[in-house]
This record gives C-alpha cells, structure tokens and sequence, in this order.
C-alpha cells in the first residue's frame, strides 16, 4: 500500500464470493491496483470490501493507469456535520462524490473583503503550461535563478479534479518547492479553494503573496486528435485571466523530442492552438537556447507562432545554462507522457526556461 495525503494506492482482488464488487467485469482472482481517498470513501485496511469502478483502467486511459474506489462498505467514513463545515462551494458538483469547501473568494472566507473588489495582480508573472508535468520543471527554472521565490499553483479542473491525486504537488509542498496549491474550478483539495482562474489568480497574489503563480491542469490530459478537441485549451484562457488581471502571462510551450505522433513532435499543436487562436491578450513565450537540430526546429516553429499573432506573442530566448543540474534538483520524479528526463530532455529544458524568464520578471514586493 501507498498513500500521500488522502490518496491511497492498493492492490485489490476480486473475489465474486461477495468480497468485492467491481463497477465493470473481470475475471475472479484478477488483481488491479486501485487509488482511493480515504477522506471520501473510508478506511481502506488490508481485506476491506470495496466498489471499484475500472471502465477508466479497463479501456487502458488514465494517469497511472488504476482502478477507482467508489466506496469502502465496512469502513465509510464519519457522516460530516454540516454545521462544522465553513463555506459553500460544492465541487465536483452534482456527482455522487461532491464535496463542500470554503471557497477563499466566498462570503464565509476571512479573506472575502480583500478579494471582493480585487482586480489587479500587480504585474506577478504568471508562467501557464499545458500539462502537469510541466510544474516541477518551471520551478526548477525559476529556483535556478531565483532560489527564494515564493511560487503558487494555480490548479485548473482539466485533468484530475482531486488534488490529493498529485504526487508532485505532495512533494514539491513538503521541499518547500511550493507555497500553495489553490484548485480552481471543479477541482478541489488544495491549500486554497477558488470559484476560477481569476480568483484562482488573485489569491496567489493577494494571500499567498507568491511572486509567481503556474496555472496548469491537474495529472491527466483529455485529447482527440483534433484542432481543438483537448483540455489544454484552458492554457489560452489562463494566459487570458493573467493578461486582464494586470499580471505577466508566460506561455510555457509544450514541446516534445520523443513523441511519436507528429502533431505533439516538436511544437506540440495544443500550444499552437491555446496560444496563437484562444489567447488574446500579449504574452512571452520562451524557447531554450540550443543548438540541437530539434531545438533549432522548436525556435522556428515558435517563431512562426508568434509572427502569426501580429505580435500580440513575443518571442524570448532564454539561456539554458545551468537549467539540466536544476531539473536533476527537482524532491520530485520528473515525467511526462511517462518520459522522463533522460528520455525527453527538451520537454523539461522548454518548461524551465519558462520558469527562467519569469524570475527575470519577478518585481520585488514588501513583506
């Protein structure tokens, strides 16, 4: 058994004498590894009955590739006393695991009057990536040449709504790495609570006091192959909410030297697409300084984006020097597409350099 946080992660057999249920048929006797929050559906003890649901893992989608656990029937957790329970946000709203938090931008939060007429961020950079995987690597290019900034997690609800589900959040938490996870939309469980993007943003600034705020979605990543069927969309319009509010948007490029499709090889569309068509407003958009034949090619790419745009997309170069050892840093196993770095150096390096670039943008601000 492995558990952070509220996850756990088990290995669960069926047993169709009754042991255990399953939300989709398989073979008695077959073991799958099942993840569960025991805060949503109880103690999972060593040879609890449990209703898994697997069309997820049976269909071979999914991050990390498990089973889910809908109910532990022996072992449910205490009924909630409402009356205990500040706020009344329900996210993952009108599903059978809808959960209630204080929302810091709702009337409840001691931190509503600061947020009620916020509209400013101040200028903060706010470095947007497509993938989670992304978050480790731009603070590590952050701390590269800003050790001490202070770096908030903007968590939108593309991927996984649970943000207990992040491993890398656990960990970049407990090294100090990250101030604060603030989950934004449907997704909940993070050290802030906000409605959107936008109050999502303006906590960062004005309660966390980061000096610079990541917006990406959660593990996970919904595509179609198409123009425009994928969850990473949501990058344009976090780059949308960080121009509006007054703040620096970094469009962290997606960018990939080992996939094989050849829409994601390269420049991956999904940047092409939420940065050149669903974002409106000026933004940077680093791009390592190599002098690979591919990173050659990822620099033109980037550079048509951004003669496409008329402008409103500048093109910043940023030097890589050092950035390698400072992934090679990262309390947190770096992957992507399950890749790690050894085998997709160019998709960290990318993403770092985001995270360079917005150091050199940082203002300093009182504390």
């Amino acid at each position: 058994m492995m558990q952070w946080r509220s996850a756990v992660i088990t290995e669960v057999q069926s047993r169709w004498a009754g042991t255990v249920a399953y939300a989709a048929e398989l073979a008695s006797g077959d073991t799958v590894r099942a993840l569960g929050y025991v805060e949503n559906v109880g103690d999972l003890p060593v040879g609890a009955r449990v209703l898994l649901n697997t069309t997820a893992l049976e269909r071979g989608l999914g991050t990390g590739g498990f089973a889910i656990v809908v109910a532990a029937p022996d072992h449910l957790p205490a009924p909630v006393d409402l009356e205990q329970v500040a706020g009344h946000l329900v996210k993952a709203r009108y599903t059978s695991v809808q959960t209630m938090v204080l929302g810091v931008d709702e009337q409840d939060s001691p931190e509503h009057e600061r947020l009620r007429d916020a509209d400013d961020l101040g200028g903060m950079p706010v470095v947007v990536a497509d993938l989670h995987s992304a978050l480790p690597a731009v603070i590590a290019g952050l701390r590269a040449s800003a050790p001490t900034t202070r770096v908030a997690y903007v968590m939108t609800d593309g991927g996984a709504l649970p943000a207990d589900f992040s491993r890398t959040v656990a960990g970049l938490r407990d090294s100090g790495w990250l101030e604060a996870c603030i989950t934004v939309g449907q997704a909940y469980g993070g050290d802030l609570e906000a409605v959107n993007v936008h109050t999502g943003l303006l906590a960062a600034h004005l309660v966390v006091e980061a000096d610079v705020t990541v917006v990406a979605q959660g593990p996970g990543n919904l595509g179609t192959g198409t123009r425009w069927g994928f969850s990473g969309t949501s990058a344009g319009e976090a780059v949308n909410a960080a121009g509006v509010l007054g703040g620096r948007p970094v469009a962290s490029l997606r960018v990939s030297e080992a996939d094989q499709r050849p829409r994601h090889r390269g420049l991956s569309h999904h940047s092409s697409t939420a940065y050149g068509r669903v974002a409106l407003v000026p933004a940077d958009v680093p791009v390592p300084r190599l002098t690979e034949d591919l990173a050659r090619y990822v620099h033109s790419q980037a550079q048509a984006l951004c003669s496409s745009t008329g402008g409103r997309l500048r093109l910043v170069e940023v030097d890589c020097e050092g950035l390698e050892d400072a992934l090679r840093s990262a309390p947190v196993r770096l992957s992507t597409m399950g890749r790690g770095l050894d085998e997709d150096r160019l998709s960290f390096l990318t993403a770092a350099a985001a995270g360079r670039h917005a150091a050199a943008l940082i203002t300093p601000r009182p504390r």
